[in-house]
């Protein structure tokens, strides 16, 4: 990846590029996702790396029917989807090179959706060289989105097409803080040394999706997410999402977040004094 983006960053796509990307995830979802949701058999579930890690023939189809329809829109962009990857991780190794990148997850949040949980999603990013510039966030059960680019905000637009800009909470002290700690995606020594901590703030939780959480977070709805699981097709549109709503994401060093990176923290906040401080209050897993 280049040490700098050679050109200044402008919107990734046209309105009416957005406007198809958005047409053929509802038609994605429609066809291949919500038909299977509380109707699949145990046949079509199969574990990944362990009972929580799931695919089903809803994230084959739907990554299938998108990748076709990317493609032929974008026939010159590396496409990466969540379950290709799992077969091919080393395709992960191009993202930081690649001038346009979309990233893909056409079932985020699927244990939620094998155990009939209507709480799952779509998530779309574009990167370049890395750098997260487009995210799209999607529900099919409510058929609404959480779309950003960088430098032109977030807005969740409903299913009538109204769109309304988004704003990240206020709240910057910690003990009055929710947030998204996935720790139960972490290895045991570093679930050990988080659980005292979790007490001083106001509340802590997973939504085992991580489209909602960050749909949570663009709208306010909590203050902060903490992962050590560096899967870019879940973290790159919502980190898109929540900049320009007015938050701070970066690595739990002080780096920037790159859809490249494997390893480490994403620290994700409200805002520049929120990160600071929670940062402080996590620095102690850098050393771990």
């Amino acid at each position: 990846m280049p040490n700098s983006l050679p050109v200044a960053l402008t919107t990734p796509l046209t309105k009416a590029q957005e406007a198809a990307v958005i047409n053929l995830i509802r038609r994605t979802a429609r066809t291949e996702i919500i038909p299977l949701f509380q109707n699949h058999g145990v046949q079509d579930v199969t574990r990944k790396s362990g009972r929580f890690d799931l695919v089903t023939q809803a994230d084959l189809a739907a990554e299938a029917m998108l990748r076709r329809g990317l493609q032929q829109m974008f026939p010159h962009a590396l496409i990466i989807g969540e379950e290709s990857a799992s077969e091919h991780s080393e395709v992960r190794a191009q993202i930081a090179e690649a001038e346009f990148c979309i990233l893909l997850d056409p079932l985020d949040g699927t244990w939620n959706f094998s155990n009939d949980l209507p709480l799952f999603g779509v998530i779309l990013s574009i990167t370049r060289y890395g750098v997260p510039i487009f995210g799209l966030l999607y529900d099919p059960v409510r058929d609404d989105w959480i779309i950003a680019s960088t430098g032109h905000g977030a807005r969740k637009v409903r299913q009538s097409g109204t769109p309304r800009p988004l704003r990240m909470g206020s709240e910057e002290t910690p003990g009055n803080m929710s947030g998204f700690i996935h720790l139960h995606l972490m290895p045991q020594d570093l679930q050990e040394a988080i659980a005292p901590h979790l007490p001083q703030f106001a509340r802590t939780q997973v939504l085992n999706c991580s489209c909602h959480e960050y749909r949570t977070l663009a709208q306010g709805g909590a203050d902060f997410c903490l992962s050590a699981m560096m899967t870019p097709w879940d973290h790159a549109a919502g980190i898109v999402a929540c900049q320009e709503a007015g938050g701070i994401a970066r690595m739990l060093d002080g780096t920037d977040y790159n859809a490249g990176i494997t390893e480490g923290f994403l620290l994700t906040t409200n805002s520049e004094t929120a990160w600071s401080a929670l940062q402080e209050r996590f620095a102690f897993l850098m050393d771990l």
